[in-house]
């Protein structure tokens, strides 16, 4: 591709306090935005992540310990979300590996089975920048996402949110319709791609617990402060106009027995609120749509 746009290129600068306020139905103040990362580690690679590192300071190739602490994630962790969010009613987005279709089908249907959105993430979980051919990466994954489905995911999350430079068109090219990557508002936006507008919607690196719990080795009640801090915050500035709210757990993180609890305190603290709406991608990309106006053309 000649000539890609660097960042500054596709978005100009926009104060939010410049833009006509969004409004939600109803009145509503705020959207919570649960996106649950599954991932494919392969074992024949450095870990994505290490809760232990290796003895002598050096990657050792199998790492063992690491690709189960991720595996237990996918065996136990998993079903602890799948148990919060059923009781809850909530149908998160699940930034996914397609791989997991074919190496954790059973974790997959019992997504699928729940009505979560399926938002791509990559084939597994490899930076997007060690793809040789990246576009043939991005479709194998929407291909394989849509035949287990049935249908073709509108969001994207790139793993560890990595994108290249060329990265927005190709995504547009392949049927994507919103992206995570771009962590830089309390309300979605709208970039410039060659192939046409790209929605952002506001995913997280603060509240994420991969940051939080596994580089900044918080205590596992700090996820608690932090999103109660997030959310009070959001509701009151909500009155004026709409905020997103994006959480973003990983079964391997969040999905440990001294974690759990901590999970579901912040799901009993923002269900005491009116005006809060446990919106997935797809469903907050729709609302974005029909109040975006002429930002999409």
């Amino acid at each position: 591709m000649a000539d890609p746009l660097i960042p500054s290129q596709r978005a100009e600068y926009s104060a939010i306090v410049d833009r006509p306020p969004l409004k939600l139905p109803n009145n509503a103040r705020v959207i919570f935005w649960t996106i649950v990362n599954y991932e494919v580690w392969d074992i024949s690679r450095p870990m994505a992540r290490q809760v232990i590192p290796a003895p002598t300071g050096q990657v050792l190739l199998p790492d063992v310990p690491n690709w189960s602490w991720h595996e237990y994630g996918m065996r136990v962790g998993a079903w602890r979300f799948y148990e919060l969010f059923a009781r809850l009613g909530i149908k998160p987005t699940l930034a996914a590996n397609a791989r997991i279709c074919e190496d954790y089908p059973r974790v997959a249907e019992q997504a699928k089975k729940d009505g979560w959105e399926f938002m791509g993430h990559a084939y597994d979980q490899l930076p997007i920048h060690k793809n040789e051919d990246q576009a043939a990466m991005i479709n194998r994954s929407m291909e394989v996402i849509e035949k287990f489905t049935g249908t073709r995911p509108v969001g994207w999350l790139g793993p560890g949110l990595t994108q290249t430079l060329e990265t927005p068109e190709l995504l547009k090219k392949a049927g994507v319709q919103y992206i995570g990557d771009w962590v830089y508002d309390d309300e979605p936006t709208v970039i410039k791609t060659n192939e046409g507008p790209l929605v952002t919607l506001p995913y997280t690196v603060e509240l994420n617990d991969i940051p939080m719990m596994i580089v900044q080795h918080h205590e596992s009640d700090y996820l608690v402060k932090r999103a109660i801090d997030q959310f009070d915050r959001l509701y009151l500035e909500g009155k004026d106009r709409a905020k997103v709210m994006a959480l973003a757990i990983h079964p391997y993180i969040s999905g440990q027995p001294h974690r759990i609890k901590y999970l579901e305190a912040i799901y009993d603290y923002v269900k005491r609120f009116d005006g809060v709406l446990f919106w997935n991608g797809v469903q907050i990309l729709d609302w974005y749509k029909s109040v975006a106006g002429d930002k999409l053309k």
